[in-house]
């Protein structure tokens, strides 16, 4: 992992994991402490929002709820699958603690049906089914921009 003076920030996009409070800083946790190197967006929700899907050997800076840059990560690996299709080994690297598919969708599913995802979404009937297109991504950390932590 490169020191955090040796990562040049100019022009990299912002990373929100979830919405801000405390699944945010969960999540930001685990890309800190390491345990989770993939995450699940839904395509439906790029489209909303008029982002591009995620590339591979793309960085972006992570932020925490307070909208503090905590660290630099690089996508390595972009798949884009119908929910039914998403594998054991990408839920266990969401580093959120699952045991199985099953319990990941639980928890994704959560989500995305929540107030905070539908409004987000514009619709407040948005949901999701097997056949929803989803972006997974897997990435590593490249820095950690916390002081005195490299």
């Amino acid at each position: 992992m490169a020191d955090s003076a040796d990562v040049d920030l100019a022009g990299l996009g912002i990373v929100q994991f979830g919405f801000p409070g405390e699944l945010r800083d969960q999540l930001v946790g685990a890309v800190l402490d390491g345990s989770k190197t993939s995450t699940t967006g839904v395509v439906a929700d790029y489209d909303h929002e008029g982002e591009a899907l995620p590339e591979v050997g793309e960085r972006g800076v992570v932020v925490d709820s307070d909208e503090r840059a905590v660290a630099v990560i690089e996508t390595t690996e972009v798949r884009v699958v119908p929910l039914r299709d998403v594998d054991l080994a990408h839920a266990l690297d969401e580093g959120e603690g699952y045991d199985s598919v099953a319990a990941w969708r639980r928890g994704h599913e959560e989500f995305w049906h929540s107030p905070e995802m539908r409004a987000a979404m514009d619709d407040p009937d948005f949901t999701v089914d097997d056949d929803t297109p989803l972006v997974l991504q897997r990435f590593r950390l490249v820095a950690d921009l916390r002081g005195g932590k490299s």
